[in-house]
C-alpha cells in the first residue's frame, strides 16, 4: 500500500466514525484506553490530532511515556486502522485554532467532560506504523513511517 492510500483511508474512516480509541501507559505500566475525537490536517500527513484538558490524567501520563496506539474503524467494522507512534504535546494558540477549526464542532463530550477546566493543548501524534484491515476481505496491510520506512 502506498502512503498515500493510507492516508485517504485514515481520512474516510476519520470522517465515517467521527471517534477512535487511544491507549496511552499509565503510572503502573498499564495501557488506558479512551475514546477520542481525532483529526488530520491535508498539509500535515503523518499525523494525528486530538485534543486534551491541559491538566489531565492523560497528560500526565503522556509526559512519562509519549508511546500510544490509536484504533479507528468504519461505523459498519469492515474497515479497522490501527497505528502505533509517539505524541508530542503542543500548547500554541495558532495550533489550538486550527484544531478546533478541524474538529471544534465535534467536541461536545469533551466539553461536557471538562466545562470547569477549558484548557486544552493539542495531541500530536507522530505515526510510525499502521495496520489496515478489512476482516470480511481478509485483508491485511502494515505500512511503516519516517525513518523506520521498509
Amino acid at each position: 500500500m502506498y502512503k498515500y492510500e493510507f492516508f485517504n483511508y485514515l481520512d474516510s474512516l476519520i470522517a465515517d466514525a467521527q471517534t477512535g480509541i487511544l491507549a496511552t501507559v499509565d503510572e503502573n505500566g498499564r495501557p488506558k484506553m479512551r475514546w477520542m475525537t481525532p483529526a488530520t490536517l491535508k498539509d500535515r500527513q503523518g499525523f494525528i490530532y486530538c485534543v486534551a484538558a491541559k491538566s489531565s490524567k492523560k497528560i500526565d501520563e503522556l509526559n512519562k511515556n509519549p508511546r500510544v496506539e490509536w484504533m479507528i474503524q468504519s461505523r459498519a467494522l469492515d474497515r479497522i486502522i490501527n497505528i502505533k507512534g509517539y505524541v508530542n504535546i503542543i500548547d500554541n494558540p495558532s495550533m489550538r485554532t486550527e484544531i478546533l477549526d478541524a474538529i471544534g464542532r465535534r467536541l461536545n463530550v469533551f466539553w461536557k467532560i471538562n466545562f470547569e477546566d477549558t484548557e486544552f493543548v493539542v495531541l500530536e501524534t507522530v505515526l510510525e506504523e499502521a495496520v489496515y484491515f478489512e476482516p470480511m476481505k481478509g485483508r491485511t496491510e502494515k505500512i511503516y513511517f519516517g525513518e523506520e520506512d521498509k
